[in-house]
């Protein structure tokens, strides 16, 4: 739960900076950046996996508040937290099995096929629940690369002015 408590404030900047600033980006009427997930994607791996979810349920749940999505971001934010682990398996091995994950020392290649693997999986199921259309799978797929690979480009951007910090 300490971790939690440690990440509230980060979890509350990324939120204003999503419903105030990001959500207003929107390129080809489409692409719109989902940076606020950075929280969920690096949380601490030694925690209470139900007690993450909640958080997890909560911080989409204010996503969509502000938004005025019927929550998808919610569902969205939800899936992520209780697949994670299965991406921190497949990423990191026993690395993860031992609970010694650090973000901080994992190698470039390694971060970004994580990041890239979590963001894609995220904006997929996001976009799935909006469309919520089996025949229009293309636009699924076409949103969930674009505006995942926009969404990359800054969580890795602020990766690079955290790590400069």
């Amino acid at each position: 739960m300490n971790n939690i408590i440690k990440n509230i404030i980060p979890a509350i900047t990324l939120i204003l900076l999503q419903c105030l600033i990001l959500n207003n980006i929107n390129f080809s009427n489409s692409i719109n950046p989902f940076l606020y997930i950075y929280i969920i994607i690096y949380f601490p791996v030694i925690n209470n996996r139900m007690a993450f979810i909640l958080f997890s349920f909560l911080y989409g749940l204010s996503i969509d508040f502000f938004s005025d999505s019927a929550a998808i971001h919610a569902a969205a934010c939800v899936s992520l937290a209780y697949f994670r682990p299965l991406f921190l398996k497949l990423f990191f091995g026993m690395t993860y099995i031992h609970q010694v994950v650090k973000f901080k020392n994992i190698d470039i290649r390694q971060n970004i096929l994580y990041i890239s693997s979590l963001t894609l999986f995220h904006h997929f199921v996001l976009f799935l629940i909006e469309v919520f259309d089996s025949s229009k799978i293309i636009l699924i797929i076409e949103n969930t690369i674009f505006t995942g690979l926009f969404t990359i480009l800054l969580i890795l951007l602020l990766n690079l002015f955290l790590k400069k910090k």
